[in-house]
């Protein structure tokens, strides 16, 4: 069984981002594309998903789709300039579908960083 995790940091406020949308897709190698989960990360930024490792394809791409534009129009935040950002998109492999993958995620209303932790 593959775990993937993330954690949500608002570098705005320096808060944990909490009830951001959060999904899973597969894109297989002919560019089929199968939502694995959509859900929202908790009240302090946090969300574990145990993926079976039958379902872990090794071959294929993976995205997961922060919706950090829903997240930041709900915080009210005075913006100077355009909101151009409305989602991260993250495109990784799970090579091995035993493994746990934490990818957390800092973010802000035009820009983000992003990297793999273990």
């Amino acid at each position: 069984m593959a775990t993937l995790s993330t954690h949500t940091l608002n570098s705005v406020d320096g808060t944990h981002a909490g009830h951001v949308g959060v999904s899973l897709v597969r894109v297989a190698p002919d560019g089929r594309r199968v939502t694995v989960f959509a859900k929202e990360t908790d009240a302090g930024g946090r969300l574990t998903e145990r993926i079976q490792a039958s379902e872990v394809d090794v071959a294929a791409d993976y995205e997961l789709v922060f919706q950090t534009g829903t997240y930041f129009a709900s915080r009210g935040l005075t913006l100077q300039g355009l909101r151009i950002q409305q989602e991260v998109v993250v495109r990784f492999r799970m090579p091995d579908p035993l493994a746990a993958y934490h990818m957390p995620l800092v973010m802000a209303p035009n820009g983000y960083s992003v990297w793999l932790s273990s």
